[in-house]
């Protein structure tokens, strides 16, 4: 089975929502920044969700998006439906009378299990099994690219170095670290 694209940002930007809930009305930008996701794109996307009831939109300074209900409310197969519609694997399952052999067809009777099989598995993941994963996984990740603590005296010597050596191959002059948070072309990096 194949994930439109449509599905797998809808449900990446539900899941950003989603791990936002309760805290205010989200942008369009910031979900787009922090989920990878075309900004165009997903104003089009969260444009669908309002209309399908999933979330709710508002405008203007303080607007961006909000969840229509609780993360627990909302799962996966109800997500897929509003986004894709027909997510089953053959025609036949949903229109058995446009096909010929549908009385008497072995492979219809596994593609319907198989369809049944993931209908279930969607219908019992909701948005807050999915948000509360993504934050493991995110502090999974942190946590194994975070260096080996230092000592206080460690930590200030190294950082004195690297700010030494740094003033020194740029005349001087008083400038960020490369690797720093608070230097362009290192942001985010440090």
């Amino acid at each position: 089975m194949r994930i439109p694209m449509k599905v797998d940002y809808g449900v990446r930007a539900l899941v950003e929502l989603a791990m936002r809930y309760g805290g205010g009305p989200v942008p369009t930008a910031a979900i787009a920044q922090r989920q990878g996701i075309p900004e165009p794109y997903l104003e089009r996307l969260m444009s669908a969700l309002n209309k399908s009831g999933l979330v709710h939109s508002r405008r203007g300074p303080q607007g961006g998006h909000l969840l229509a209900q609780p993360p627990a409310q909302i799962n996966l197969y109800d997500i897929m439906q509003q986004l894709d519609g027909n997510a089953s694997p053959l025609d036949c399952l949903t229109l058995p009378t446009d096909c010929v052999f549908a009385d008497s067809c072995a492979q219809q009777e596994i593609w319907q299990s198989v369809e049944d099989s993931i209908r279930q598995v969607l219908a019992a993941t909701t948005l807050a099994h999915l948000a509360e994963r993504q934050s493991a996984l995110i502090t999974a990740s942190a946590s194994s690219r975070s260096p080996e603590p230092e000592s206080a005296s460690e930590s200030a010597s190294a950082s004195r170095r690297r700010t030494m050596d740094y003033r020194a191959v740029a005349g001087g002059a008083e400038y960020p670290h490369p690797h720093s948070r608070h230097h362009p072309a290192g942001a985010g990096v440090g």
